[in-house]
């Protein structure tokens, strides 16, 4: 049976690099039944996009945004920094299916400020290319972890996290999250919302802010690549989805595939991506 949600949200899921978890979304996308599927951000990875590498699990999970929408469900993409190439399509309408920068909804009387968050990443507005380099290092951070993960698994060990390891132990790096969210916070009191839903970061959360000025309530979805989170809204509540079973990864029905050659050229060529 799947779960009825008023509203979904994920991000940072980096389709077409080697860290997403694409199965695993598969999965989490075919147990519930939203009204409203929010985006935002980094869905599709366009700053490592690679024709040769787009697995089927990938072009599943394109596939099943699209029969959402098409089934009813309105499906907003909120651009990202690692899909910034979509922001040339902002405010675009196919159907049910929206390309978006932001978005504002009321949520039983509240209102809600969805968007990605890299506008406070000033490594991206001032040194994309070093932003960029990161990104691959994380990548293949992502690889060696999964090969340590193996290992692990073999001697009957727990997994361990080499990125959330580095994270934790580098100060710079606590103090970028906490600024992000205190200032995404602030934001959102000022301007008098409800609730601020954020990702970038991949640091899940739900915390309530307050200050002088008023309240809200801060959320961020975390990702698809190491903690594999999406927020859910539902009875006037916000609950952060954690998919903690990978075993029950559901296995890939062959007649639903997607052309392996295709797809790729078809999402390069839309995007007007020329690179190998």
């Amino acid at each position: 049976m799947k779960r009825k949600v008023k509203v979904v949200v994920i991000s940072d899921v980096h389709l077409g690099t080697y860290g997403c978890h694409a199965r695993e979304l598969l999965y989490y996308l075919n147990s519930v039944q939203p009204k409203v599927l929010i985006l935002n951000g980094d869905i599709i990875d366009i700053w490592q996009f690679r024709k040769r590498y787009f697995p089927k699990s990938h072009m599943l999970v394109i596939k099943k945004i699209l029969a959402l929408a098409a089934k009813g469900t309105k499906v907003y993409y909120l651009t990202g920094n690692h899909d910034e190439k979509l922001r040339k399509f902002s405010d675009t309408r196919m159907g049910n299916l929206h390309i978006m920068d932001k978005l504002v909804l009321k949520l039983d009387d509240k209102k809600a400020w969805f968007f990605h968050g890299d506008v406070f990443d000033a490594s991206i507005k001032h040194a994309k290319w070093l932003a960029k380099l990161g990104g691959w290092g994380y990548d293949f951070l992502i690889l060696m972890n999964r090969a340590l993960n193996w290992f692990l698994n073999l001697i009957g060990r727990d997994k361990y996290s080499l990125s959330k390891r580095i994270k934790n132990s580098v100060k710079s790096a606590v103090k970028f999250i906490s600024n992000f969210e205190e200032t995404a916070a602030e934001l959102a009191i000022e301007n008098e919302y409800d609730f601020v839903v954020c990702g970038h970061i991949h640091q899940p959360a739900i915390r309530k802010v307050k200050n002088k000025k008023g309240r809200t309530l801060y959320l961020n979805s975390g990702d698809w690549v190491e903690n594999l989170t999406a927020l859910e809204y539902n009875n006037q509540t916000w609950k952060l989805f954690s998919y903690k079973t990978r075993e029950r990864v559901m296995k890939l029905d062959q007649t639903e595939m997607v052309d392996s050659e295709v797809m790729p050229e078809m999402i390069s060529a839309f995007l007007g991506i020329t690179k190998s």
